[in-house]
């Protein structure tokens, strides 16, 4: 077992918990009143040496990045992480590879409680979780794989190139996610904001965006919808697919014109320009 996944389930135990076995309620008890699970145990988790953590500043503040390098142990974190909302046996798609979480850290409210006589607690708790900001977490957790599951043939390189590229698409993607939920929180498209994100993440592996790779990972292929990760954000991906690839052209001509900016400087562009 990782470090890294240890590190992650002392945060938030409900990762302690197994989505194949433990109930809906077992993990609602722990998520949202703050009770420890009876067992410790990580023994579901593979582990993989490409698990990594890190906090990543952005212009929309601090965000916690993990990665998962074993496809199981992804599908059972987010399952975990979404189990008291969504039940533990809902299913991830193949083709989901990145997902961003608002998470409860329950340790970190039990720690700044137990500074407080007893007597003051009760007070303390209602006054800290009074600001959502003290014990809510945004987390940014990606996947290790071929992106949209998008061959390495098919995206015109090896493997192994293949693998940075999209772990570098997947990153920025998903931050860039986190900023726009924080800075346009009234402002959701979920399909618009696909195109942005992945648009950032081509930009920021390639210093360019490929309207042609995008269409690979949407499943669009001259002008019609065929099979893929648009379906994902819309119930009827066949009559967007003609306006997406409409939309990724003019995409293309806004980001040719800031060639040389840092990858995030597009966000602001993109969303002015919707």
């Amino acid at each position: 077992m990782t470090d890294m996944l240890a590190e992650l389930a002392a945060e938030y135990p409900q990762l302690f918990l197994d989505p194949d076995t433990d109930t809906q309620e077992t993990y609602r008890r722990v998520v949202l009143r703050g009770e420890m699970p009876e067992a410790g145990s990580l023994a579901h988790y593979v582990s993989d040496p490409h698990d990594a953590m890190e906090t990543v500043d952005t212009s929309a503040g601090p965000v916690r990045v993990v990665t998962l390098g074993n496809r199981r142990d992804f599908e059972l974190v987010l399952r975990g992480l979404m189990a008291a909302k969504n039940g533990p046996k809902a299913p991830i798609p193949a083709s989901q590879g990145a997902a961003m979480l608002t998470v409860f850290n329950w340790p970190r409210i039990h720690a700044h409680i137990a500074q407080f006589p007893p007597e003051e607690q009760a007070a303390e708790f209602r006054r800290f979780t009074s600001v959502k900001t003290n014990y809510l977490d945004m987390l940014a957790v990606l996947s290790r794989g071929p992106y949209s599951g998008v061959s390495a043939e098919a995206a015109g390189c090896s493997e192994e190139e293949w693998l940075a590229l999209s772990d570098t698409i997947r990153r920025y993607h998903e931050l860039t996610h986190v900023i726009c939920r924080r800075l346009y929180p009234d402002d959701i498209d979920p399909v618009r904001d696909e195109l942005i994100a992945d648009a950032v993440g081509l930009y920021a592996a390639y210093g360019r965006f490929d309207p042609e790779k995008e269409k690979l990972f949407l499943g669009v292929k001259g002008g019609r919808y065929v099979g893929g990760r648009l379906e994902n954000y819309t119930p009827a991906p066949e009559k967007l697919a003609g306006p997406v690839s409409a939309e990724l052209d003019r995409i293309k001509s806004i980001v040719d014109a800031l060639v040389g900016a840092e990858p995030f400087a597009l966000i602001p562009v993109l969303m002015k320009t919707k």
